[in-house]
């Protein structure tokens, strides 16, 4: 039997309402079988352990809202400073910790908004892209879930996207075009981003599923 011969670590929890044991549990036999040990954190202590952090090839982060306190961010972030990829989906990893603003720079995205509840809508990639490992081969990504609007920055690199639409009651009046997938580089590591993944539903759409299987493969030292 093989040897694994990379980390990876869970760290989940936060607001409850996106299921964050039972969403990132799907991905734990893609990772083992991709030659991954697979630990599970409930807590963010985990990240103060510069140790064990320094172990860790890939973290996978499930933790809408909440806070993270001085030691566990610095830890974090001197962790993906220094090779350790940082990955997740929806509110998981650009809602978390809002007012912490060392983690929003690194993730080079916030949520801002999910304009109405369930929508229909598309995740699109963009086209001077479509070659990049992460969303090869995929098409439209068709959703009914929220859909996220987020802040960011130029430094990402912007994989897909969504448009949102304006309503008549909207006090916006245009389409807003909002990123969807993106990667980032921070020193020596990489972070993936992908804003769908409200519902476990949409976590087995075969093509978001696809890409964020991808998106993990792709973050990890």
């Amino acid at each position: 039997m093989s040897v694994p011969d990379r980390r990876a670590l869970i760290v989940r929890g936060g607001w409850s309402g996106h299921s964050p044991e039972e969403s990132t549990d799907l991905f734990v036999p893609f990772l083992e079988e991709s030659g991954f040990d697979v630990a599970v954190e409930s807590s963010l202590e985990v990240y103060a352990d510069a140790d064990y952090m320094a172990g860790v090839d890939l973290v996978v982060q499930s933790w809408t809202m909440g806070e993270i306190l001085p030691d566990e961010l610095r830890g974090l972030r001197r962790a993906v400073t220094d090779g350790t990829g940082l990955a997740g989906w929806h509110g998981g990893i650009v809602d978390s910790y809002r007012m912490a603003t060392d983690y929003l720079q690194m993730l080079g995205g916030q949520f801002a908004a999910h304009p109405g509840d369930l929508v229909d809508h598309t995740v699109d990639v963009v086209p001077e892209h479509a070659q990049h490992p992460i969303v090869a081969g995929i098409g439209p990504i068709r959703l009914r879930s929220e859909q996220y609007w987020v802040l960011a920055d130029s430094l990402n690199e912007v994989l897909a996207t969504t448009t949102i639409a304006p309503t008549a009651d909207s006090p916006w009046r245009s389409p807003v075009v909002s990123p969807a997938i993106w990667t980032r580089g921070w020193g020596a590591g990489k972070v993936f981003v992908c804003t769908p993944g409200h519902q476990l539903a949409d976590l087995e759409n075969p093509g978001l599923r696809a890409v964020i299987e991808r998106g993990l493969l792709w973050a990890a030292r």
